[in-house]
């Protein structure tokens, strides 16, 4: 890096098909601004501590304040809620913890009266252990149809008691769970990838996609504008389920050697997908792909799979320049050669709240800012999870007994899981629960909080809230924010600049010295620029 900001170094380009001109006539997703709403976390409607869909559609307002284009409501379908959702026990109803299908209808209306899109998590990868088909499973014998739907095997060993294989579970433990037959004898052995609440669909089997269709169709009939596809990259499963090499695991990691996920079959299931879809036309899919090679992880955005898939290198990529600088040249390798459209987050309800990650307190907040203003400078969809918008940090000191999260379980509570970073909204007041429910919350919410609800952030001009809703007004307005791709500038060390074609120029300090703004205006910066100088831990936007 140099000393000082130097020329244009190198242009990263994302597909031609995006070009200058063509905004107008593009699909809505490809550059949209889409919010992640948890909504247990997001507003509760009827004082019972957990967030619901009646709660989301009271706070409508102030998600069209906020400028958003589109929602992500994570799992709201019936579910004994053993992951948070995500094990489904009906995929074709609305559980009654969040208000039930009346409830998702005026949600659907109300957004779309304020001009805001929706999309909703699928989970095709498993079902619950209480959905109708595996209790049929269960009840059935082996080799039977019912058990032909999942992933039912003979176990090794003396008696069958080993597992089949050495698969180990995401959450812990194995990821074989055993059942016992109607004669009351030990039997076969299910596969979870995740929990044991949680049984692995056979994709091999057509009832399952033929099943699966029907879920898709059902809720765009019901004018869902499309759906995040929860382990998107983990349907299909090598032939034999042979054992892994090395038994390891981990949530949320980019590991190309994994047997339970990527395999070649998957992207048959993808193509059946995107036929349902294209009966829609304004309707996206958008994949949750953890693959690390940009060949393998572009395959799943071909023009007849996935619309987008979720690329979480910026997610994972400490506050340093050059990771940075990594991550973003990495995330639009990924997808140029598939021709579609890159996208960028920074955090979501798995993975710990950017300020925590970029060192806590007032500098993670300052990082965080800087960071939300990078993420908006580049081309494609970018991913807001509820919160990041008010800095919120992780809560990562939640007493135990409030503990939710089934990691926390499954590691005999050696790992806390996910549920700091799913702790409710603060909306308003002095006092905790800041308005996010009349009753108990179901995780607390820090009493030091009052500083960082939505109301009094909204009346504070510098705060990270207003910061956020001017950062994503301009990115929808100005045309400095046009073309497909960015062209580096040679920078300070410690620093990184790119520019968009439209004239934009984004400069991101994570060093620790002041340092001089390259020529241009000052459209908006996430820290005070004095005689054009960006302090440390500080991005601008300069035309």
């Amino acid at each position: 890096m140099s000393a000082t900001f130097g020329n244009i170094a190198r242009v990263t380009q994302t597909p031609a098909s995006l070009v200058p001109g063509e905004a107008s006539t593009a699909p809505w997703w490809k550059t949209a601004v889409f919010y992640q709403v948890y909504p247990r976390s997001f507003a509760d409607s009827d004082g019972d501590g957990v967030g619901d869909l009646g709660g989301v559609r009271e706070k409508m307002g102030y998600l069209e304040l906020l400028g958003v284009d589109a929602l992500w409501i994570c799992p709201v379908m019936r579910s004994p809620q053993a992951d948070g959702g995500y094990d489904v026990s009906d995929p074709r109803d609305i559980d009654p913890l969040f208000g039930g299908l009346e409830a998702l209808d005026a949600l659907i209306a109300e957004a779309h009266d304020r001009e805001i899109k929706v999309t909703m998590d699928l989970v095709p990868n498993h079902t619950s252990v209480e959905h109708a088909w595996f209790h049929a499973a269960v009840e059935a014998s082996p080799g039977s149809p019912e058990r032909a739907r999942y992933i039912f095997r003979d176990g090794r060993g003396k008696n069958g008691d080993q597992p089949p294989n050495n698969w180990p579970s995401i959450f812990g433990g194995p990821a074989w769970t055993r059942v016992t037959e109607a004669d009351g004898t030990p039997g076969q052995w299910y596969l979870h990838i995740f929990a044991p609440e949680q049984p692995d669909l056979n994709w091999d089997n057509p009832e399952v996609a033929a099943d699966f269709e029907k879920t898709l169709r059902f809720w765009l009939d019901r004018g869902i504008d499309g759906f995040r596809l929860d382990v998107a990259h983990g349907m299909a499963k090598p032939e034999g389920l042979p054992d892994m090499a090395k038994v390891q695991t981990k949530m949320l990691v980019n590991d190309d050697d994994d047997p339970r996920f990527n395999n070649p079959g998957v992207h048959a299931i993808h193509r059946r997908i995107r036929t349902v879809l294209d009966d829609y036309p304004q309707a996206v899919s958008i994949g949750e792909v953890w693959v690390d090679d940009n060949v393998r992880f572009g395959e799943y955005v071909r023009p007849d799979e996935l619309h987008l898939a979720f690329n979480f290198r910026l997610a994972e990529t400490p506050f340093a320049a050059d990771k940075v600088h990594e991550a973003i040249t990495h995330s639009l390798d990924a997808v140029a050669a598939a021709g579609a459209p890159p996208t960028w987050t920074l955090s979501n309800h798995d993975i710990a709240r950017e300020v925590t990650r970029y060192g806590g307190g007032k500098t993670g907040v300052a990082r965080a800012r800087a960071m939300m203003m990078v993420e908006l400078a580049l081309p494609g969809a970018v991913f807001i999870y509820n919160g990041a918008e008010l800095g919120l940090p992780n809560v990562d000191d939640l007493p135990e007994d409030v503990l939710q999260d089934p990691v926390w379980q499954r590691s005999g509570h050696t790992e806390r899981g996910r549920d700091g970073c799913r702790v409710p909204m603060p909306w308003e007041g002095a006092t905790t629960p800041f308005g996010f429910t009349t009753g108990k919350p179901w995780l607390p919410i820090p009493a030091d909080w009052a500083d960082r609800t939505v109301e009094a952030q909204l009346e504070t001009l510098h705060s990270t809230l207003s910061l956020y809703r001017l950062a994503i007004d301009l990115r929808g307005t100005r045309p400095e924010f046009g073309g497909q791709r960015i062209e580096w500038y040679g920078s300070p060390d410690g620093c990184l600049a790119f520019r968009r074609p439209g004239g934009l120029i984004c400069v991101l300090n994570a060093s620790e010295n002041t340092i001089q703004l390259p020529p241009g205006e000052v459209l908006l910066s996430s820290a005070p620029v004095t005689d054009d100088r960006l302090p440390p831990n500080a991005a601008a936007w300069l035309v």
